[in-house]
């Protein structure tokens, strides 16, 4: 299976189209994502399983699951609204689960563009990897 390379550039300009298609703010030369009902979490406050997967993704695998790097569809709307192929899903183990359990990181193109759900698409958290 061949994953999507992610964007690493990095700046003003990508500050601004993320902020832009996230439906943030640009204010005196600066921007802030912040998408409606996405809540953020703190690197350091993912389960360690989480960083585990972030680290796979970020090497391009391998991966545990045959649907980890398929296609998220956003059927949801929770996330900001991009074409199809935009958002990529990837599952983090959860210790005891008989299967790929609830828990998933969700990439965008955009660097570090991470999002964690703990329940299966119900809800969304924006990881800060600054924290």
């Amino acid at each position: 299976m061949r994953f999507p390379p992610r964007i690493t550039r990095i700046g003003a300009a990508a500050a601004l189209l993320s902020a832009l298609v996230a439906g943030g703010t640009v204010t005196a030369g600066t921007a802030t994502a912040t998408p409606t009902a996405v809540g953020s979490i703190c690197y350091g406050d993912l389960p360690s399983q989480a960083h585990d997967t972030l680290e796979l993704i970020e090497q391009g695998g391998p991966f545990p699951y045959p649907q980890d790097g398929t296609t998220f569809q956003n059927r949801e709307g929770i996330l900001p609204s991009q074409p199809t192929g935009y958002y990529n899903e990837y599952t983090v183990k959860t210790p005891g689960s008989p299967d790929r359990g609830a828990r998933r990181i969700v990439t965008g193109e955009e660097h570090q563009e991470d999002y964690y759900t703990a329940d299966h698409y119900a809800s969304f958290r924006l990881v800060d990897h600054t924290c």
